[in-house]
This record gives C-alpha cells, sequence and structure tokens, in this order.
C-alpha cells in the first residue's frame, strides 16, 4: 500500500532534508493552513514582526546554515518581502521563498479579492510572481498535484546550486493534496560538478604553468569564493602557494588571517597602499569577484584583465579568455599538481609592506578618554575567539569592520553590494537561531560544535530604528547575542556624504537599552538580559572583562557614545572618492 503525506509536508521534509531546521515569516489568510505543516516536518517557526524582517532573518539563516526558507502570503505580505529577496539575490544568499495564494479556482476566474488589485482580470494573480522574476534563479507556481513534487525538487535544488534566492506559489486548495511519501527517498543532492576531463586538464596545465612563471604574483579572495562553494580551494591554494594574499572588504573572513603571506583588506588608499605592489604583479589570481563599488574602492583595486586568473561560479578567465567551466575541480587539480611539483614549496614571494595583520598591543588609550572610530575597530578585535559570527551593519559599523583581526573560523557577514540599512539586526536573528541549530545538531550526534563561537552584532543608532521590532523576536526565542550599537545621534554615513546638519540625518533619541523590558522581558536566571553605556575607553573595557558578558548567556547590550561625525579613516578615505568621483 502506497503510504501518502500532504504536500505541504512533502514541501517542509524535504527543506528538512537540506539542513534546514527554522522557517522565517509572518502569517496571512492565504497560508495559514500551509503553517500547519511546519512543525510537524520538523522544523521552526519564527514569527517575524513583518516580512521585510523575515526575509531579512531568512537570509542571515542562509549565511550561516547554508539555505534559509521565508513563508509570506500573496500580495501585501510577499512584495513586503521583495526588497530583502533582491538582496539576497544580489548577495547570493540561499533562500526558498513561499507564498500562499488563493485557491486556484478564484484565480483563474479573476474574482476581486483582497490583497489584489481587484481588477476583473487572472492577469492579477500573475503580477506578482512576474515582479519576482528578476530577483529569483527558480520559480514555480504548485496547481497540479503529479507535478508538484517534482518543482519543489528542481526549485530547491537550483536554490542550493546557484547560491540564490528561489520563489514557489502554494495555492491554498494544493496544501492538503497527498503525494507518495516514497518520494522523499529519492535523493535531493546535486548532481556531481562534471567537466569535460580533456578540458578540464588543458585549463588546469595553463594556470599551473602560469603559477609556476609568476614572478610578481598574488592572490585576491572576494566574497563569491565562499558562495560558489570554493573557500575550501582558496585556503588551500593561498597556503599551497605562499603567494602574498589580500581580500575584497566581501571576501573578509574566507582566508585565515594568521598566515604569514596573508595582507587584510586590498585597497589602493590610505595605510593599505599596495598600489606600488600590485602594479608589478605579472599574475593575480582572482578568485569570487564582486566588482562593486563599494567592494573595489570606487573600482580602483579591479585587477588587470591580462594579467588576472578569474575563477567565477562557472567559468574561468585567463586573461581575456574565458572557458566555461565548473572551477572546483580544476582548482583542486592544481593544487594537488603544486603539493607535488619540484618547484614548490616555494619560499613566500612576500614584498607587499608589513599589513600588521597579527594582533599587536593594545593601542595606548587613557581610560577616561572618549572613543574614537580610529582606534575603536582594531581594538574591538582582541574580543573576538574562534566561531564567533560577526555582524556588521551598513554605515560606520560595515566600514569600521575591514579594521578588524579576525580569529580562525569566524565568520564575517557584511554587505558590499546591497546596503539595505536595517538588514543586520533581523540577520543577526537569523544568525544566532542557524548557530543554535548547528550546535544543536552536533549534540544530537554526539559530536561537538568547532568551534561554538557567539553571534555579535555591530548596529547604528539610525539603522537599529528600522528594524527594532525584531529584537522582540530574539527575546521571544532566548537567542544568545551580543549587541554594541553605536550611537552617533543620526545617520552618520549620510552626514559625511551630504548635509551634516541637515534633519533629515536626524533619528528620535530613544531609550535603546530599555528595548527589553518595553518587548515584555525581563532578566531571569535561564535568559538574562544585561546593558550597559560606555562613553569612555575604561567604561568599556570593564563590561568587556565581566565573565557573565563575554561567556554568559541571553542578551548582553551595550550602547557605545560615539561622537556624531566621527568615522574611522578607511570610510573618511572612500568618501573622499566618491565625492571625487561624483564631482
Amino acid at each position: 500500500m502506497t503510504v501518502k503525506i500532504p504536500l505541504a509536508e512533502y514541501l517542509f521534509r524535504r527543506l528538512h532534508q537540506t539542513g534546514l531546521r527554522a522557517v522565517h515569516g509572518v502569517p496571512g489568510d492565504y497560508n495559514l493552513t500551509l503553517l500547519d505543516h511546519v512543525i510537524p516536518s520538523g522544523l521552526e517557526w519564527v514569527g517575524n514582526c513583518n516580512e521585510l524582517n523575515g526575509g531579512y532573518a531568512a537570509d542571515g539563516y542562509a549565511r550561516v546554515k547554508g539555505i534559509g526558507a521565508i513563508v509570506t502570503t500573496f500580495g501585501v505580505g510577499e512584495l513586503s518581502a521583495i526588497n530583502a529577496i533582491a538582496g539576497s539575490y544580489a548577495e547570493m544568499a540561499p533562500v526558498v521563498h513561499i507564498v500562499g495564494t488563493p485557491m486556484q479556482n478564484l484565480q483563474s476566474k479573476g474574482v476581486k479579492l483582497h490583497h489584489s488589485f481587484c481588477s476583473g482580470a487572472p492577469r492579477d494573480y500573475e503580477l506578482f510572481a512576474e515582479m519576482y522574476e528578476r530577483v529569483t534563479v527558480a520559480k514555480a507556481n504548485l496547481l497540479d498535484v503529479e507535478t508538484a513534487p517534482a518543482e519543489i525538487d528542481r526549485v530547491i535544488r537550483a536554490c542550493l546550486e546557484q547560491s540564490r534566492p528561489v520563489y514557489l506559489r502554494f495555492p491554498m486548495d494544493m496544501v492538503g493534496q497527498m503525494v507518495p511519501e516514497s518520494l522523499l527517498s529519492t535523493s535531493l543532492q546535486l548532481p556531481p560538478v562534471l567537466n569535460d576531463l580533456g578540458q578540464e586538464g588543458v585549463v588546469a596545465q595553463r594556470i599551473l604553468q602560469k603559477i609556476l612563471d609568476a614572478k610578481q604574483p598574488m592572490i585576491l579572495v572576494d566574497g563569491g569564493a565562499s558562495r560558489y562553494g570554493l573557500s575550501r580551494h582558496a585556503q588551500e591554494l593561498v597556503e599551497t602557494t605562499g603567494f602574498p594574499t589580500t581580500t575584497t572588504p566581501f571576501g573578509k573572513g574566507i582566508i585565515e588571517e594568521n598566515l604569514p603571506n596573508f595582507h587584510g583588506i586590498y585597497a589602493t588608499v590610505g595605510d593599505f597602499d599596495y598600489d606600488s605592489y600590485v602594479k608589478g604583479c605579472d599574475l593575480v589570481v582572482n578568485l569570487g569577484p564582486v566588482h562593486s563599488n563599494v567592494n573595489t574602492y570606487y573600482f580602483a583595486t579591479v585587477p588587470k584583465e591580462d594579467i588576472t586568473i578569474t575563477i567565477d561560479r562557472t567559468s574561468i578567465r585567463i586573461g581575456e579568455e574565458e572557458v566555461a567551466i565548473r572551477p572546483g575541480p580544476v582548482l583542486d587539480r592544481v593544487i594537488e599538481s603544486l603539493r607535488f611539483s619540484e618547484s614548490f614549496p616555494v619560499k613566500p614571494r612576500d614584498e607587499l609592506p608589513t599589513s600588521d595583520t597579527a594582533l599587536q598591543q593594545l593601542p595606548d588609550v587613557n581610560p577616561t578618554d572618549k572613543f574614537s572610530q580610529s582606534i575603536f575597530w582594531r581594538r574591538m578585535s582582541h574580543f573576538f575567539r574562534p566561531g564567533d559570527i560577526l555582524l556588521t551593519e551598513t554605515g560606520t559599523a560595515s566600514l569600521g569592520a575591514r579594521d578588524f583581526v579576525l580569529p580562525r573560523d569566524t565568520t564575517l557577514i557584511n554587505s558590499s553590494v546591497w546596503l539595505s540599512i536595517g538588514y543586520m539586526l533581523p540577520a543577526s536573528q537569523g544568525a544566532a537561531l542557524a548557530q543554535r541549530h548547528i550546535v544543536q545538531s552536533a549534540e544530537t550526534n554526539s559530536q561537538s560544535a568547532t568551534p561554538q563561537g557567539r553571534t555579535i552584532l555591530f548596529q547604528g543608532d539610525g539603522s537599529f530604528q528600522m528594524t527594532a521590532q525584531e529584537m522582540s523576536t530574539i527575546l521571544h526565542k532566548k537567542l544568545d547575542m551580543i549587541v554594541f550599537l553605536i550611537n552617533n545621534n543620526g545617520y552618520t554615513i549620510e552626514r559625511l556624504i551630504h548635509g551634516p546638519e541637515e534633519s533629515y540625518n536626524d533619528v528620535a533619541p530613544w531609550k535603546y537599552l530599555e528595548c527589553a523590558s518595553f518587548f515584555g522581558v525581563e532578566s531571569t536566571e535561564s535568559y538574562p538580559t544585561l546593558k550597559a553605556r560606555v562613553s569612555t575607553w575604561g567604561e568599556l573595557d570593564e563590561v568587556l572583562a565581566k565573565r557573565d558578558f563575554h561567556s554568559g548567556k541571553g542578551l548582553r547590550m551595550v550602547e557605545v557614545m560615539m561622537e556624531k561625525e566621527d568615522c574611522n579613516d578607511t570610510l573618511r578615505l572612500l568618501l573622499d572618492i566618491y565625492k571625487a568621483k561624483k564631482g
């Protein structure tokens, strides 16, 4: 006898098989029966305060766990989330967006339902899906119970394979349609990466020869390396060659920063002036390039094409010639050949100026002095430890994070493309939950999480106000988090761009540290909520030294009082470039 299960259960159990353990979103009358199947399928339901925040949270979860999911209702719900999904598309985060839609017969008749434009035309029910076409890599409308399971599988595979969001419409009358449970036993794993072996060998040999012939080489690692599954390859290439290595801001955290040939973020401004070295390079290996203006100091750090080997998701470009090929197996061949080549190991050709990647003595400060962002961010590096997940909001925090010196196995989540202010607070909720699920999974399988770290958010006061409601979800789910709220009395980065004294760059003076009690949570032994306001180095050091703060549980929130127009040198230099380009 064939055992059958509801189609909605099939979807959520399939997602569970990918490693997903939570579904974010907001209930609505077109998705309520769909949500009935989330928890029975072994997933945790996270009700967010609105759909935009839910999309941000699913994105943050995906960047840690490898896939995220959000459920919204038709029309008003999905359009509220589209900014977050567009950000996931721009920055390559694998998120499955599931939309509960009206019953099929009502759609086909063009019935004037709420959340639609009420034109009386069936086309009303296609418009929102058309909007999503440009910000997703696959979509499906589950209209036929015979094909629906295969459509679900196709969309999920596209999400995982391309590391970008997908869109799934789920009509109300399809939720309870029954499908064979045995379909779940079919592997959902991605097909193996296959290249033409002859072509793979030729490309690998060409890259190997370029590396062996190089007199002044360097490696530049960008954010695409992690999104394309090339983080291991990047790390091994850096270790095996010993070549001088830098990252872009978006690529920071992919390479271990304690390597002797690692030289921080590549830039051609300020204290990180590698320009003279790079101009003399005869080889640049660029892994996972994301050449946005913010990620390249307004395109100043885009390497010259004729000397560059560009490693992309589905292609490798050697100079001006591009070959359509999956890069992972090619790089495996190159690395293996280097390890057994008589020409390697070579002495690291380390002619770059010292970038001070190892943690040095704490900068001397007077305990009674107020903060300076030129010191603050590097000094905070001493607070980090292996396994931490660090999130830095767009603005002074994100630019300040370029000064961080990261311990091994640290994850840095920043934004170098979409830059949607307010993203990081909900994203930190998703990241903290994903971290909890990784630890729980390791404990269930009698393994130790390697290593167990903390979720640490750096957020400005203006961006906090954008999505502050999601602090209630963090508290409701009792997530362990550390929040450094940078209070510089408004939108500092906007002030520095234009209008330093204009009222449109001001924000209301909230009592940020009271958010826990406002959202109905009082400090308890099982879930403490610690808070502190600091204005001097001495006050900050006193807080950081407390065991229940640096190694405790619960929500630990520090309001860091900064000067209104203070920023680190990197941001100031970047803004100078921006203004020069604009002028």
